[in-house]
């Protein structure tokens, strides 16, 4: 099993507050536009497939495949920080955690899970589903 690692706070600020007070409440928000249907990620006001500003936040079950992973282990806690594609179609940088960090593979599946920062803000990170 991997070992818990300390994850720093990020900035919360008016575009993506919603998105930081979920994740505090163990959801998943993300982005979707009502012009295109496309969902996105990271949290911002202006979808970037066609510009519009008609997007909303939605739920997300926050199911996905690891379609890319790196094992840090030339740190003191070794960690896995991988991209994941979700099923709504975004992708999202994140952390592996609770797993044997040599089973990981391309095309696992993965839920998402919340752990404290070092400040006042939880963070989505994935386990293997």
């Amino acid at each position: 099993m991997g070992t818990e690692r300390v994850f720093p706070c990020p900035e919360a600020n008016v575009e993506n507050r919603a998105y930081w007070d979920a994740a505090a409440e163990g959801r998943l928000l993300l982005k979707h536009c009502a012009a295109c249907g496309h969902s996105h990620f990271y949290p911002r006001a202006i979808c970037p497939h066609c510009l519009s500003d008609a997007t909303e936040w939605r739920d997300s079950p926050g199911m996905g495949t690891i379609y890319s992973f790196s094992v840090m282990r030339r740190v003191a806690q070794p960690y896995a920080i991988a991209y994941v594609a979700l099923d709504e179609g975004v992708t999202m940088m994140s952390n592996i955690i609770d797993c044997d960090l040599d089973a990981l593979a391309i095309g696992q599946r993965v839920k998402v899970a919340f752990r404290p920062s070092d400040g006042p803000l939880a963070i989505p990170v994935f386990v293997p589903a």
